[in-house]
């Protein structure tokens, strides 16, 4: 019987995370399904994780002998499977049983994009309270709200696409060799191919995320400011828009930003979540947002454009 659905799923570090993962796939009410599992580089024995699945499940894993980053990872996955819909799930989702049969459904009227968004599940913390989570609320409603020549913005752990526009948009650009904006460049080049792109509310999956802390977000942002550089050293400046602003916050986001560096994030990061704790709400979540802001706009400023990490 052939495969309707792929799940390419990269991994690094994904011993404690996989089980989960597999076990929902396992319960999933679509029939014909395959889960391939592509190592980027085993640091913590998943391949022992993967042997007991494969065992008793459609679960195929592929074993990078070291780091060669997400896009490689990726490409590795997409290159083996043999499904129609191929779907990218990152190994920190939790699918309901009607993940893959929803994913499937998405595609039945034509080529298309999916894009389903990932439902940020926090510790319950002051950051989480005062910040991360509106933070990925604005997200969701930008993303839901988005003209249909945007969706590209979007493309990220929780996408399809069937096996012909994959072909046209051919693999993830390898040169992202860090955090982030390798799905944001293949959304944008898939938009740019002529392909529909849908956000479908009835795709979202919970994601256990891993920036849980105010130094983990900001750093995260500075990584993936670099890369936005990336972004733009090939597409041009224009894609993105948004000039230069000279208010008040953005001119205090700018001049903080010309101080940070990794270490410096870390340790003003942790000091911001101690007094979060004991500012008023507001004034805590404005000190998050004014070092994600400026960690955002230092990783930009740094020459390599990369997003190496």
């Amino acid at each position: 019987m052939s495969v309707v659905i792929s799940v390419v799923v990269p991994s690094r570090g994904g011993a404690q995370r996989l089980p989960l993962l597999l076990d929902l796939l396992a319960a999933q009410t679509q029939p014909n399904w395959e889960a391939v599992v592509v190592l980027d580089g085993d640091i913590d024995d998943s391949a022992s994780v993967l042997e007991r699945y494969a065992a008793h499940g459609p679960v195929r894993s592929i074993v990078l002998p070291e780091n060669r980053g997400r896009p490689t990872a990726l490409n590795v996955g997409f290159e083996a499977a043999s499904g129609e819909v191929l779907l990218r799930c990152d190994d920190d989702l939790a699918p309901r049983p009607d993940y893959l049969a929803g994913h499937v459904a998405a595609h039945a009227g034509g080529p298309r994009g999916v894009i389903g968004m990932c439902r940020n599940v926090f510790p319950e913390t002051t950051y989480a309270a005062v910040y991360g989570r509106p933070a990925y609320e604005r997200l969701r409603a930008a993303a839901y709200a988005a003209a249909a020549d945007q969706r590209w913005r979007y493309w990220g752990g929780n996408v399809s696409v069937d096996r012909d526009s994959w072909r046209l948009v051919g693999p993830y650009d390898e040169s992202f060799r860090g955090y982030g904006w390798e799905d944001v460049d293949w959304g944008y080049r898939l938009a740019q191919a002529g392909v529909q792109l849908v956000v479908d509310p009835a795709l979202e999956t919970d994601h256990f995320v891993a920036a849980t802390t105010t130094a983990g977000r900001a750093l995260r942002a500075y990584y993936s400011g670099s890369a936005r550089r990336r972004f733009e050293a090939k597409h041009g400046t224009q894609v993105l828009a948004g000039g230069r602003s000279f208010d008040p916050w953005s001119l205090a986001v700018s001049a903080t930003a010309r101080l940070m560096t990794e270490r410096v994030i870390g340790t003003v990061g942790r000091t911001v979540d101690r007094a979060a704790e004991r500012l008023p709400a507001p004034l805590a979540e404005k000190a998050i947002a004014l070092l994600v802001e400026a960690g955002a706009q230092a990783g930009y400023r740094r020459r390599d454009a990369s997003g190496a990490i």
